[in-house]
Protein backbone atom coordinates (compact mmCIF):
# COMPACT_ATOMS: atom_id res chain seq x y z
CA UNK A 1 0.00 0.00 0.00
CA UNK A 2 2.83 2.29 0.47
CA UNK A 3 4.65 1.90 -2.35
CA UNK A 4 1.66 2.41 -4.61
CA UNK A 5 0.97 5.60 -2.77
CA UNK A 6 4.23 6.96 -3.71
CA UNK A 7 3.49 5.31 -7.14
CA UNK A 8 0.43 8.02 -7.12
CA UNK A 9 1.85 11.29 -5.68
CA UNK A 10 5.80 10.38 -7.66
CA UNK A 11 2.74 10.42 -10.70
CA UNK A 12 0.66 13.39 -10.30
CA UNK A 13 3.77 14.90 -9.17
CA UNK A 14 4.95 14.65 -12.58
CA UNK A 15 1.93 15.44 -14.32
CA UNK A 16 1.89 18.52 -12.61
CA UNK A 17 5.52 19.66 -13.36
CA UNK A 18 4.49 18.83 -17.22
CA UNK A 19 1.01 21.17 -17.19
CA UNK A 20 3.15 23.85 -15.18
CA UNK A 21 6.18 23.65 -17.83
CA UNK A 22 3.41 23.55 -20.68
CA UNK A 23 2.06 26.46 -19.51
CA UNK A 24 5.27 28.57 -18.97
CA UNK A 25 6.02 28.01 -22.30
CA UNK A 26 2.74 28.90 -24.32
CA UNK A 27 2.65 31.73 -21.62
CA UNK A 28 6.49 32.57 -23.09
CA UNK A 29 5.37 31.95 -26.69
CA UNK A 30 2.96 34.17 -26.17
CA UNK A 31 4.54 37.26 -24.86
CA UNK A 32 7.63 36.95 -27.05
CA UNK A 33 4.63 36.82 -29.93
CA UNK A 34 3.17 40.21 -28.45
CA UNK A 35 6.75 41.71 -28.03
CA UNK A 36 7.31 41.05 -32.27
CA UNK A 37 4.36 42.63 -33.09
CA UNK A 38 4.69 45.48 -31.02
CA UNK A 39 8.48 45.97 -32.54
CA UNK A 40 7.08 45.45 -36.51
CA UNK A 41 4.77 48.25 -35.72
CA UNK A 42 7.06 50.53 -34.28
CA UNK A 43 9.24 49.96 -36.46
CA UNK A 44 6.63 50.81 -40.01
CA UNK A 45 5.77 53.55 -37.78
CA UNK A 46 8.86 55.14 -37.51
CA UNK A 47 9.23 54.24 -41.27
CA UNK A 48 6.08 56.09 -42.39
CA UNK A 49 7.32 59.29 -40.65
CA UNK A 50 7.27 62.14 -43.39
CA UNK A 51 10.90 63.84 -43.84
CA UNK A 52 11.34 66.83 -43.59
CA UNK A 53 10.40 69.45 -46.48
CA UNK A 54 11.96 72.57 -46.94
CA UNK A 55 9.99 75.54 -47.28
CA UNK A 56 10.59 78.33 -50.04
CA UNK A 57 10.27 82.41 -49.53
CA UNK A 58 11.25 84.80 -52.24
CA UNK A 59 12.72 87.70 -51.75
CA UNK A 60 11.02 90.67 -52.14
CA UNK A 61 12.03 92.71 -55.06
CA UNK A 62 12.42 96.73 -55.11
CA UNK A 63 14.55 96.63 -51.57
CA UNK A 64 17.99 96.90 -51.43
CA UNK A 65 20.00 95.11 -49.38
CA UNK A 66 17.60 92.55 -48.47
CA UNK A 67 18.39 88.63 -48.31
CA UNK A 68 16.23 85.96 -48.84
CA UNK A 69 14.87 84.93 -45.47
CA UNK A 70 15.25 80.87 -45.23
CA UNK A 71 12.43 79.12 -43.81
CA UNK A 72 12.34 75.07 -43.33
CA UNK A 73 10.88 72.71 -41.38
CA UNK A 74 12.94 70.32 -39.43
CA UNK A 75 9.73 68.12 -38.16
CA UNK A 76 9.27 69.59 -34.87
CA UNK A 77 8.34 73.03 -36.22
CA UNK A 78 9.09 75.40 -38.61
CA UNK A 79 11.96 77.36 -38.44
CA UNK A 80 12.16 81.02 -39.81
CA UNK A 81 15.66 82.56 -40.54
CA UNK A 82 15.60 86.55 -41.35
Amino acid sequence: MHSIRSIFVATLAVVIAGVTLVFAASLGLALAGIASVIMLGSWIAAKMQPAPVRARCYARTGKPGQREPRIWNDGRGTIIDL
